[in-house]
């Protein structure tokens, strides 16, 4: 009995540890790495290639090497000088920012009414507004043609801020609903019993709480308004009227049958460089945004 109890008291064997040569081969680490990698130069690359396209003229724009053995500026020079590019510059930067402006307002109102106010048909209506957005530009080119044609905005920039709010407006809604469904009601009732009007609440007391959201849904209106090319090809007809997206595109007929690679993809490093910077200076507050709205919602 005495070597039966000992044996049962005995500590059980430890397993056996792994040698330190012998360690497991970290697959899954390697995959991860190796997908980021490829994602990096995936996006990054085309970015290079129009860089350093930019700089090359002649024979050197087919050479295989990244970086071009004879630099030049004047591929950026003739940007400029064949077509009123900086005109263009400054239209696309007033219709964004109109856009954006108009976008993040009208959305703040429309989400405080879809996210505080209860009333019959709430969902239908915002199905509808996203269903909007599911629609593709050219089934509605007709309509929004007749509208500023209706209006007497044709090649102006008013045109292009009302047909590009078609394109940002039921995205900025929807983010801003699942934000502002998020706020706390104390807030709202805090201010109701101090006599706050509706545009007070809105503008005073939510939106320095909806700051990331308004940040990450206006950098990309901001995007879609810059980058649009159909409506501003067609409600626009006049060189000084037109945004920087026609005049890339317009830019490899203005020299006959010669396509100017190096200017195209200067201009192109020229409209896309801002954007970048954009996304660099805000980039804590949209990942902020976006993340939080994922958790939210």
């Amino acid at each position: 009995m005495s070597g039966l109890t000992e044996a049962r008291e005995a500590p059980a064997a430890s397993p056996r540890r792994q040698a330190p040569g012998r360690r497991r081969f970290p697959r899954g680490r390697i995959g991860y790495w190796a997908a980021s990698l490829l994602f990096v130069f995936v996006s990054v690359f085309p970015l290079l290639y129009a860089l350093s396209s930019s700089f090359k003229q002649g024979a050197g724009l087919f050479s295989p090497t990244l970086w071009p053995a004879a630099p030049t500026l004047a591929n950026y020079s003739g940007v400029f000088a064949e077509q009123p590019f900086a005109q263009n510059l400054l239209n696309s930067l007033l219709v964004a920012g109109c856009v954006v402006a108009l976008s993040l307002g009208l959305s703040l109102m429309a989400a405080w009414a879809f996210g505080r106010v209860q009333f019959r048909g709430r969902g239908l209506l915002l199905m509808l507004i996203l269903s909007a957005s599911m629609l593709p530009q050219v089934a509605v080119l007709s309509g929004m043609f007749e509208l500023v044609r209706f209006f007497g905005l044709y090649d102006s920039l008013g045109a292009l801020v009302i047909a590009d709010l078609v394109l940002t407006l039921p995205f900025t809604v929807w983010v801003l609903v699942t934000f502002v469904r998020q706020l706390p009601k104390e807030l709202e009732e805090a201010a109701a019993m101090d006599g706050v009007g509706v545009l007070t609440l809105v503008f005073r007391v939510f939106m320095p709480l909806l700051w990331p959201a308004m940040v990450a849904t206006g950098l990309l209106a901001f995007i879609a308004a810059w980058n649009e090319f159909l409506f501003a090809l067609t409600f626009t007809l006049s060189t000084e009227a037109r945004t920087v997206p026609v005049a890339i595109a317009l830019i490899s007929t203005a020299s006959g049958f010669e396509l100017p690679w190096g200017r195209i993809m200067a201009a192109s490093v020229i409209v896309t460089l801002p954007l970048v910077a954009l996304v660099v200076v805000f980039q804590r507050r949209i990942v902020a945004g976006l993340s939080a709205g994922a958790v939210k919602g």
